[in-house]
């Protein structure tokens, strides 16, 4: 079998430009109250959440994963943890997606909550002890938001805002990584990423 060269290019800006759209989409909605809730902004929101933060990460996952073990192209192991990740995020945001989409019950959400919040707890420990501190942030961001959707999903008013609050600042932390890695990358600057 022919060897891979290695790629210096794994797709993550992919990955957190649809997550952060996603979260600066529902954040504010779930901070501010604003566009209200209502059968159609349920619907538009659940379209997004399907397809930017579902879809990007999925793709982004299936890349970093495909990229480390059947065409080993990536040979950093914490992109182990980030095809993890983005690969999770990824599928449990079509569900989210579909059930805002649908209007569904949002409690069972609880359950989904506690496993994210410790999936992303291991990214904090993967992500810091590798140094990454930038990616380790998010991953701090990430349990904040998982950590508040354990409450908000059972109807606790004031988990929601703060489940809107971690949203709109991991979102916008998700743009800066995402700018991040586009420019050290593509125009070799040395941007805090990892």
């Amino acid at each position: 079998m022919p060897g891979f060269a290695l790629s210096e290019f794994p797709p993550l800006a992919l990955g957190f430009f649809g997550l952060g759209t996603g979260y600066l989409i529902w954040g504010p909605q779930e901070l501010f109250g604003f566009p209200p809730r209502s059968p159609s902004v349920d619907r538009t929101v659940g379209t997004w959440g399907i397809w930017m933060p579902g879809f990007c990460q999925l793709v982004t996952g299936l890349i970093l994963f495909g990229g480390l073990t059947w065409f080993p192209v990536f040979d950093e192991p914490p992109l182990y943890m980030a095809a993890l990740a983005f690969s999770a995020y990824g599928i449990h945001w079509f569900s989210l997606g579909w059930n805002r989409y649908r209007g569904n019950d949002p409690q069972p959400n609880a359950g989904m909550a506690v496993a994210f919040a410790l999936l992303s707890i291991l990214g904090i420990i993967v992500f810091f002890s590798a140094g990454e501190w930038p990616v380790g942030v998010l991953f701090v961001g990430l349990t904040w938001v998982y950590l508040s959707e354990v409450f908000a999903s059972i109807g606790k008013s004031a988990a929601e805002r703060s489940l809107g609050l971690a949203h709109t600042l991991t979102g916008l932390w998700l743009m800066y990584l995402t700018y991040a890695a586009v420019l050290n990358l593509a125009l070799g600057y040395q941007l805090p990423l990892n």
